[in-house]
């Protein structure tokens, strides 16, 4: 009689890594290794049914990928993140990156999400966390604060080209709105922020930067989440001040910068300015490049880093500024 042979154990499911493309109405999604495909709506009850598939998954779900869509995709990462499974929201950029060095070209929703299912199994994108109760509407108003603005700045050069005096007085009359608009939105951009002890914190602490005023700290709190949580080469990429190496070959090309959040570098054009003439720290190390010839724009990039640096430093350390010690001769 021969001997009986044992059966090979069983191999554990593997991790499910999801790819999701968000629409408006509906949400396309992926699940690899399996490759299945499904789409739900992109309301209360169809992420409630994502979040049921996905927690019913045997192996688990390693991770799910999210492109950011004009903020259709944030009910779906908020009620994934509360269910306890670990979310990436990405810029549609860096996927479509992926996808077309993947030689993935054509473009559908169903091929979009299984783009993001393998991208996210990369591991690469950087996890979100969970937003505060009122993040959405204090987006919403900062939001809403740029855009009368540009609204006010398009306005005030319309109104160099009049010389009739009823146009003219159209165009103050506009501005004169426009003005009060944004000084309404700043009370209540003020109002969530003092609620919040988190926000406050955040928005006093970079206040008390030379060159930074409320208005510029508390659009921070809103743009730029990540200060304090990345190092200084990280924060630096993100915001998109960090040079660009442009070498081939013998070729040695020129630094420049790509990328990164343009809301917060345009909101800290003025204080960074304000900070080369009057921060301790931020004015000598601008003198010193002016000196060596760099010309204005090399030498507002390289101070504006530098203010995210410190900025990041402090955040990170929950420290208010301190000015410098001036060393005795």
């Amino acid at each position: 009689m021969s001997p009986a042979v044992a059966e090979p154990a069983a191999q554990p499911a593997a991790p499910v890594h999801v790819g999701i493309d968000v629409s408006k109405a509906t949400l396309d999604v992926c699940l690899l290794p399996a490759g299945e495909t499904l789409a739900v709506a992109n309301d209360a009850d169809g992420i409630a049914r994502l979040v049921a598939l996905l927690r019913s998954q045997p192996g688990g779900v390693a991770r799910c990928l999210l492109e950011a869509t004009g903020r259709y995709e944030r009910r779906c990462a908020a009620d994934l993140i509360e269910a306890g499974l670990d979310v990436a929201v990405v810029n549609p950029r860096q996927a479509r990156d992926f996808a077309r060095a993947m030689g993935r070209l054509a473009k559908t929703d169903r091929i979009d999400a299984r783009v993001l299912a393998e991208f996210a199994t990369l591991g690469h994108a950087r996890l979100s966390e969970k937003e505060p109760e009122n993040q959405a509407a204090l987006d919403d108003l900062v939001t809403r604060r740029r855009q009368v603005t540009r609204m006010r700045a398009a306005e005030k050069t319309r109104r160099e080209g009049l010389t009739h005096k009823v146009a003219r007085a159209s165009v103050e009359k506009v501005v004169r709105l426009l003005d009060q608009q944004r000084e309404d939105l700043d009370r209540e951009i003020a109002r969530l922020i003092e609620a919040d002890d988190g926000w406050k914190n955040k928005r006093d602490l970079l206040a008390s930067v030379p060159g930074v005023g409320n208005t510029t700290a508390s659009q921070l709190v809103v743009d730029l989440p990540e200060l304090g949580k990345l190092n200084r080469q990280q924060i630096a990429a993100l915001v998109g001040v960090a040079p660009v190496n442009r070498d081939s070959g013998t070729m040695r090309g020129h630094r420049t910068i790509f990328g990164g959040r343009g809301n917060v570098r345009t909101g800290l054009y003025m204080a960074t300015v304000t900070a080369m003439r009057f921060n301790p720290l931020i004015k000598p190390f601008a003198d010193r490049l002016t000196a060596a010839g760099k010309v204005f724009k090399v030498v507002m990039i390289a101070s504006m880093r530098k203010l995210v640096t410190i900025l990041n430093v402090m955040v990170r350390n929950n420290e208010h500024w301190r000015p410098p010690v001036v060393q005795n001769p």
